[in-house]
């Protein structure tokens, strides 16, 4: 069994990434990086941190071209100013569940691109494909590829579309971000290396939806963000 993770370089699929080192060995494990023309690249730096701490091979794709004509505020594209708060308060404020972060079907789109360049990195293995999704990101349908029912389909879909060699992991589906720091400290899982915020500084910006949430996921755990210290 050979594991490939959906590697953002942030605190969800670093700890994706930890769990599957731990399970199957890092020479088993592959760290795949998607850049799709975000803002926040710096993230991908971060990834490649993660990978060299827990010495697995890391591979980058590029998509930007895809999302060339959206209009999303992640994009480096966008001129939209990022909202200073929660998802929930963005959802509420908008009376939309779309909020001005989602990019266009952006999971579905990297878990054909890993579940193609994984059937292709391990043809003669059978493969965990793993992705960081968790409940706090799909509550209110802030980001309905983060959802249960999408992950469900797009599980069916790599399950069938490879003769059942390739499996979609979502550990955290059902849980809070908070769980996800929990089994992660546990784990030892280096979150000083890894990066979350939506804006280009040198450091987080403290005020975005994904900061608060992190800030939020480690303060529940008792614990103050590695990354910030």
């Amino acid at each position: 069994m050979k594991a490939v993770i959906l590697s953002s370089g942030g605190l969800d699929s670093t700890t994706c990434l930890a769990m599957a080192v731990n399970k199957y060995g890092a020479k088993n494990v592959s760290a795949l990086s998607i850049f799709y023309g975000q803002r926040h690249a710096k993230e991908l730096e971060a990834a490649n941190n993660v990978a060299e701490f827990y010495n697995v091979a890391h591979y980058e794709l590029d998509a930007a071209e895809i999302f060339k004509l959206s209009h999303s505020a992640l994009l480096d594209t966008s001129t939209e100013s990022l909202e200073e708060s929660s998802y929930a308060a963005q959802i509420e404020k908008n009376n939309s569940p779309r909020i001005a972060t989602y990019v266009p079907f952006r999971n579905g789109l990297m878990l054909s691109m890993a579940a193609s360049f994984a059937d292709s990195l391990y043809d003669d293995d059978f493969i965990e494909i793993y992705i960081g999704v968790h409940s706090d990101d799909a509550a209110g349908h802030a980001y309905a590829d983060c959802s249960a029912p999408f992950v469900a389909a797009m599980s069916a879909a790599i399950r069938i579309g490879t003769y059942e060699k390739i499996r979609l992991v979502a550990p955290f589906l059902c849980q809070k971000k908070s769980d996800v720091v929990k089994v992660g400290l546990e784990l030892g899982a280096p979150y000083h290396l890894t990066w979350s915020c939506y804006e280009r500084g040198d450091k987080p910006c403290g005020k975005c939806a994904t900061c608060l949430d992190r800030a939020q996921a480690f303060a529940l755990n008792g614990v103050k963000d590695p990354a910030l210290t």
